[in-house]
């Protein structure tokens, strides 16, 4: 009898070890994913529960921060990564982490939805675009009209002495904004024409931000009558109510990709190309296309509220490998010429 209930005690304890394991192992099942990324703060939240919607076993660990920061933290993390994919990053920078080793090629399922523009294109691609960020100059009408200034036309436009102290504009080395303004500009006035053109623009410039969104919202708020930023930030402040004008300069706009590639090392591998095959899905590219009028995915895009007509024809034809190749030395000599200018880091 006696060894009867000793045995049913075992029994019972063993139940009960197994029943604690087996929730510990449901508990602990969601993967944590860390993500860098630079897009808009605002936006994060629902990027991960749209994700989360088709995927609530992955938790995204979100690590935002301006372009040329994310970037450059990815760089010096190079010998011990701490990323496990980036979910988007300008495609200039991915082109440059590419080129250092640091990306896991990876083919994610429904490629060919793709526009074959926003995906690299070795035979299994290291990064994939999302969609696309396009300059454009935020003008506020009533301080505009307070310091009798007229509405700049084109990016020579803002050399001319009225807008002096009245212009703020990215920093490249932080925004990723602000290096596709000055990957632009010496592609479309050349490199000897680009830097007199950046050399005359500092001399109206009140202070460059970290930031490639900050110029546009500092227009809006009425701190300064023109910020050099990026048309969907425009769009946005426009619909809140700020008099704004979106202005795109007649002699084109800079673009960028903003795209997504799985960092070379991750012990998060399967999850990170669960992410990366959902990036490219049709739900997640009608996502994006709430705030970008350009997206990934054929077919899908619709207008967005208040961007400009003209914005779309005006995109340059980008060079992206010159932006990538020449980075470094773009952004060393921007610095020497004009960072006196840069406001504070935080």
């Amino acid at each position: 009898m006696g060894i009867k209930i000793l045995k049913n005690l075992n029994i019972a304890v063993c139940a009960v070890f197994l029943s604690m394991v087996g929730f510990s192992n449901f508990a602990g099942a969601a993967t944590d994913l860390t993500v860098y990324t630079a897009v808009e703060a605002e936006d994060l939240k629902k990027y991960a529960e749209t994700f989360n919607q088709d995927h609530p076993d992955i938790n995204i660990k979100w690590v935002r921060d301006s372009t040329g920061i994310v970037t450059a933290k990815l760089l010096a993390e190079k010998n011990n990564p701490q990323a496990d994919i980036v979910w988007g990053l300008a495609a200039t920078s991915l082109l440059l982490l590419k080129s250092e080793g640091m990306l896991e090629p990876y083919k994610p399922k429904g490629l060919e939805n793709l526009d074959d523009k926003f995906y690299d294109q070795d035979p299994t691609p290291s990064w994939v675009g999302m969609d696309a960020w396009v300059a454009a100059v935020c003008f506020n009408t009533v301080e505009g009209k307070a310091k009798n200034l007229t509405a700049p036309g084109s990016w020579k436009d803002l050399t001319k002495p009225m807008y002096k102290g009245h212009v703020i504009m990215p920093n490249p080395n932080s925004s990723g904004t602000g290096f596709l303004d000055v990957s632009s500009w010496l592609q479309m006035f050349g490199e000897k024409g680009g830097w007199e053109y950046m050399d005359a623009l500092h001399n109206n410039i009140a202070r460059y931000t970290h930031s490639g969104s900050k110029p546009c919202k500092l227009a809006a708020a009425g701190e300064i009558p023109i910020g050099v930023s990026f048309a969907f930030r425009g769009a946005r402040s426009k619909e809140a109510g700020a008099p704004i004008e979106i202005i795109v300069p007649q002699e084109g706009v800079g673009w960028d990709m903003e795209a997504s590639a799985i960092i070379a090392g991750t012990e998060k591998l399967e999850a990170a190309k669960t992410l990366m095959d959902w990036s490219i899905t049709r739900k997640a590219n009608e996502m994006y296309n709430s705030a970008y009028a350009v997206v990934g995915y054929k077919g899908i895009a619709k207008p967005v509220k208040h961007f400009p007509p003209t914005l779309l024809s005006k995109m340059i034809k980008n060079d992206f490998a010159f932006a990538a190749n020449n980075r470094k030395r773009i952004l060393a000599e921007w610095q020497k010429r004009y960072d006196s200018k840069s406001e504070p880091k935080n």
